[in-house]
Parts: C-alpha cells; sequence; structure tokens
C-alpha cells in the first residue's frame, strides 16, 4: 500500500492535459483554457462617458454656470465637432466623449433650458468618464491557461474580439463494471445477485466534472469477457474498471492488463474506505486504468479523491481537492494505520461537522445523507467536540 498523496503525485506525474481545440464561445463554459487569451482589441476603444448628462470642459465649472448646448452624443453616433469655452454637448452612457470634454456632468445635476444648460457641479476633470484602455488594452493578457471558463470569462474574451477560444479537449472515460453478480439497473436480480448502482453516480460524477463518461457495460468474472469488452471500447483517455480487482486466481482484471503489455503502477493505498483502488498503464496509445473497488461508497468516495484529481490533470487544470478547517460537534474515536474518511453532516452556517453513526462502506443511503468527508490521519489521536478536523465537501 502507499498513501494517498504518494498516489495522487503519481497520477499527476503519469497524465497530461489533452490536446488542444478551437471552440466557439457558446459551447466553451465550463471547459480549460489551453493557451493564454491576449485582447484583439482595446476596451473601452474609446474615451466614453460613464453616465447620462453633459460633456463639458471642467474648466469652465465653478459655482453656477449656463453654458450652451450645441449638440448631442448618443452610443454608436459620435458629435462630430468639438466643444470649446462655455459650451456642453449632450451625453448619453456609452457614447464617445467629444473632443475638448475632459468631463461629464450627470443630468440630475443639472437644469436646461432651451439651448442652455446651467450647473453648480464643481471641477473635476475626468469625473463620469471611462478612459480608452480602462478595462484592457490590445495585446494583454486576460486570462492565463488552465483558467475555467465562466460566463463572465466567456463575457471578457468576446469584448476581447474573439469568437472562438483554444480549450482542453473534454476527456473520453471509459466505465467498466465487473462481476458476476452484477445486473443492470431495472433488473431483476437472481439470487446471490446485486443492482449495479456504483456506475451510475460514477458517470454522473464524470460529466458533472467536465468528463465525457462511456459506459463499456458489466464484464463478467473471465478475462475472456473482460478482453472482448476492452476490445469493444471507442477510443478513451482513461478508463475505470469497477470492481473486479480481486486476488489471487481471481484477479482476472489486472491479468489482462499484464497480458497487454501494460504494468500496475499501484495496487493499493493506505485509505479507508478505498484500500483497493489501483492504477495501471498500458502501452503508448491506450488509456491508462484507475480501478476503483466494488463497494459503491468505496468507489464513490475514491473516485473524488482519485479520480476528479485524474480528471483535471486531463483538462489542464491544478489537480487539487478542496479541503477546509471545521469544527467537530462531537467526539471521535482515534484513527488507525489508514487515513480514513468519515461521512459526516456540515453545517456551513454554524461551520460544525458530525460524524454519521453508520459508516459500512456498502450503505449509500448515509452517503446520500452526507455533505463531507472527515479527513482522519493515519495515527490520528481521539478527538473531542470543539476540535478543528478537515472536511472535503461533498458535490
Amino acid at each position: 500500500m502507499i498513501p494517498l498523496a504518494e498516489a495522487q503525485a503519481i497520477l499527476a506525474q503519469d497524465l497530461s492535459p489533452l490536446p488542444a481545440i478551437a471552440v466557439g464561445l457558446d459551447q466553451a463554459c465550463g471547459k480549460i483554457l489551453a493557451e493564454p487569451v491576449r485582447a484583439a482589441l482595446t476596451q473601452p476603444p474609446f474615451a466614453a462617458s460613464a453616465m447620462d448628462g453633459y460633456a463639458v470642459r471642467s474648466a469652465d465649472l465653478g459655482d453656477t454656470v449656463s453654458l450652451r448646448l450645441i449638440g448631442e452624443a448618443a452610443a454608436g453616433h459620435a458629435f462630430d465637432g468639438k466643444i470649446g469655452p462655455g459650451e456642453a454637448v449632450r451625453i448619453s452612457t456609452g457614447a464617445v466623449v467629444p473632443d475638448g470634454a475632459d468631463q461629464v456632468v450627470i443630468q440630475e445635476n443639472t437644469q436646461c433650458h432651451g439651448d442652455r444648460v446651467s450647473t453648480d457641479q464643481p471641477a473635476g476633470a475626468g469625473q463620469h468618464i471611462r478612459r480608452a484602455g480602462q478595462d484592457f488594452e490590445a495585446g494583454q493578457v486576460l486570462l492565463e491557461a488552465g483558467h475555467r471558463l465562466t460566463p463572465d470569462a466567456l463575457a471578457l474574451i468576446a469584448a476581447a474580439g474573439h469568437d472562438r477560444v483554444p480549450v482542453s479537449r473534454t476527456p473520453r472515460i471509459g466505465v467498466l463494471a465487473s462481476g458476476d453478480e452484477l445486473v443492470e439497473p431495472g433488473e431483476t436480480p437472481a439470487p446471490g445477485q446485486i443492482v449495479n448502482s456504483i456506475t451510475s453516480g460514477l458517470m454522473a460524477l464524470i460529466r458533472q466534472w467536465g468528463g465525457e463518461p462511456v459506459y463499456l457495460g458489466i464484464a463478467r468474472d473471465t478475462e475472456a469477457d473482460i478482453a472482448t469488452k476492452l476490445d469493444a471500447a471507442p477510443a478513451l483517455d482513461l478508463l475505470v474498471p469497477v470492481g473486479g480487482a480481486s486476488v489471487g486466481e481471481h484477479d482476472h482484471m489486472r491479468r489482462v492488463i499484464v497480458s497487454r503489455g501494460g504494468y500496475i503502477r499501484f495496487a493499493k493505498i493506505a485509505v479507508r474506505p478505498g484500500k483497493p483502488t489501483w492504477f495501471a498503464r498500458l502501452p503508448e496509445g491506450q488509456p491508462a486504468l484507475i480501478g476503483l473497488p466494488g463497494n459503491p461508497v468505496s468507489a464513490l468516495v475514491m473516485a473524488r479523491l482519485i479520480l476528479r484529481p485524474a480528471l483535471q490533470t486531463l483538462r489542464g487544470e491544478t489537480a487539487q481537492t478542496s479541503r477546509i478547517r471545521v469544527n467537530l460537534g462531537s467526539e471521535m474515536a482515534p484513527n488507525g494505520d489508514r487515513e480514513t474518511y468519515v461521512r459526516g453532516v456540515w453545517n456551513d452556517q454554524d461551520g460544525i461537522v458530525t460524524a454519521l453513526s453508520r459508516q459500512d462502506s456498502a450503505i449509500l443511503t448515509t452517503l446520500v445523507t452526507a455533505n463531507a468527508l472527515i479527513r482522519r490521519p493515519v495515527g490520528a489521536e481521539a478527538a473531542q467536540a470543539g476540535d478543528q478536523v478537515e472536511i472535503i465537501p461533498l458535490d
């Protein structure tokens, strides 16, 4: 067995971001930038009014003054002329500030009578004017590679003059269940059989994390059937077998991997639940494999601790797991020789997390009730209510 941190480091070392593709902005939300984005335009491209009002020369302002109104500037319709001493131009938000003007007086601070406008606004050069390039300049790097594209980021990219953006290709993740005891959801299990529940949750997590899940079905406990399922799989970036990696003569999955020129990078992780999680490589051009345990809770917990960082790496993100420190709501027993993740309920209003009573790795109802995993380091001493612990919020 190896520590969880070492397993995560091996994945980060062995996996690489997928090649970049260019997509339209309407397809880019949630994807990861593969290259920096530079502005092709300056924004604003001209000095623009930030308010509705009057463009004036600040030198003309003082006490109450009366200025001659000589025209209007509207958004998309610039004033064709120059403001001279004692003159003003009616201006709308977003309109080009006329030559000669260096201040905008908002309309609430003026009175208009025919072709005259009066105001007691004090001088303030630059007031209510957005200078050219105030947001960004042409050539400026706006977003670095690795940035997750949000709706706001897409608006920025569009404003910068781009209609397409380079992103890391969506990883295709194959999910292969394994076991003679499994039947598909909706089927009636025969005696000794159970429903294949893990892959439904696992594929939803993969999709939620920005991957494209590809279901490969259930492989029976023979090398021949496992090989048939692998041969029928489409092109994948990562393969996730669930269950089927037992020990000795029943370890069919790993024997198939070795028979194809692959090798096991690690076979077990010193973690609870999820010790049987493993990682293997196949010859170049074939996907790596992350094997998850056959117990539902173990598989879905380890998906968050191992599969998600792997998916982040493939997407070009920095692989990381969100961890925060909160207070315990009740005591916890000492921990043993494996890093342990305890299902708990976290109240983010008072910052308190409480461990749930049932922690068996086959009990899905507890995982649904939980909204956090409480991390217990190797050899952690007994903890009391009020002690601080580290948690991973559940999606």
